[in-house]
């Protein structure tokens, strides 16, 4: 059976990140169904993985990273309003049987993802 797992790294101080609440959706129709939240680990990680068993089947997800609490919680000043507030991947689950990992490199002002594995 496939998985799906989730890593955060804070690259605006180089450390995992710790403490961030992540929320997992299923996309169809246009619709977003709440599957599961979650919340990262002091290595950035998830205690268990984000899907897996009977609840991983094809389709199009999307991650929902609340990362400017976490950089609020690092006394980090975003102002007013910050750049970035909730970091969304949207993508597709198309293999039963593999793992996929989305790891969320991040800082206040960028971030990046890839398909890892």
């Amino acid at each position: 059976m496939g998985k799906l797992t989730t890593h955060v790294l804070d690259t605006m101080h180089g450390v995992p990140g710790a403490n961030i609440q992540v929320e997992l959706f299923r996309v169809e129709d246009g619709s977003l169904t709440k599957i599961k939240t979650v919340t990262t680990n002091f290595d950035g990680r998830t205690d268990e993985p984000v899907l897996e068993g009977d609840e991983f089947v094809t389709g199009k997800y999307q991650l929902v990273f609340h990362v400017a609490d976490y950089y609020k919680n690092q006394d980090v000043d975003l102002g007013e309003i910050p750049f970035l507030d909730d970091v969304v991947i949207r993508f597709g689950l198309g293999e039963t049987g593999a793992h996929y990992h989305v790891p969320l490199l991040v800082s206040p002002y960028s971030f990046s993802t890839y398909r890892g594995g």
